[in-house]
């Protein structure tokens, strides 16, 4: 029998700083014997330090090593200690974390979900249908011998549904890369790197050059954002020629290619302009 009371919070903090944390969230992380931070799927527009200032607890940084492969160890703790993983956005868009929350519950783990705001639906400030959305895809750094076109595919599919594709631009923090993945070793010390807004969109020019199916064109209606949920967000609409020019500021960035427009989506369209 596990004693009562232990259980593994995994709870969102949302997408900008450490009071975007929900009551009940700050509650459980309050009452919690140990907390962890991910990473590397995302972070806030604020250090760690800030959070515990405002938990006044020790937060200890979870990276990719550690959720994936090193967090059975976490999971045994839950079983004796109260637990709680924080997660930037809501604890259960990726697929990371619900392999974490599936684990645990193989193991008879007492979990408890706390949800937040995620850029999934932080995205419905740009005025673009949230259900008018297809697949949500990821552009990667491109890597020598590595060539990565799933986005321009899901690109390509969602607009011949008429839907939206909202693009999630890639960070590098302390990952693998692929000499690292071919060898199963884990990842040496990298700077961390942030994908911008230009640089996703070059990289679908340069995709486009190679295959000609007019997908993705200096003339594509695109919106990129930056900083989502922040006080300093950033959104801009136009062609993808005219947005590689624009500074969108400091990460985290993503790109929508719109798909078939209703006149109201048009109309808010032209506020970002």
């Amino acid at each position: 029998m596990l004693k009562k009371g232990m259980t593994l919070y995994i709870i969102g903090l949302g997408l900008n700083d450490e009071k975007d944390i929900t009551l009940k969230g700050l509650e459980k992380v309050r009452s919690a014997d140990k907390i962890y931070l991910e990473s590397y799927t995302a972070i806030l527009q604020c250090g760690k330090e800030r959070l515990e200032e405002l938990y006044g607890k020790k937060v200890i940084l979870a990276d990719r090593d550690f959720v994936e492969k090193g967090s059975e160890s976490m999971i045994n703790e839950a079983k004796e200690k109260e637990i709680a993983f924080l997660v930037v956005g809501d604890p259960m868009s990726a697929t990371t974390h619900l392999d974490l929350y599936l684990r645990a519950v193989k193991q008879n783990i007492k979990i408890e979900i706390i949800h937040n705001a995620s850029v999934m639906n932080a995205v419905g400030i740009v005025g673009l249908e949230l259900y008018k959305y297809g697949k949500t895809t990821s552009v990667v750094f491109p890597e020598e011998g590595w060539d990565v076109q799933t986005h321009y595919d899901v690109i390509k599919q969602n607009k011949a549904s008429g839907l939206h594709t909202l693009c999630l631009l890639d960070i590098k923090v302390k990952e693998p890369g692929k000499e690292d993945l071919m060898n199963n070793r884990s990842a040496k010390g990298v700077e961390p790197r942030f994908m911008t807004v230009n640089q996703a969109i070059n990289n679908l020019l340069s995709i486009e050059e190679k295959r000609k199916e007019k997908v993705f064109t200096e003339d594509t209606l695109c919106v990129g954002c930056a900083r989502l949920g922040g006080n300093d967000m950033i959104v801009k609409a136009g062609d993808a020629k005219s947005l590689l020019t624009e500074d969108f500021g400091g990460p985290l960035h993503s790109l929508i290619v719109p798909g078939n427009l209703h006149f109201m989506e048009e109309e808010a369209l032209t506020l970002w302009k």
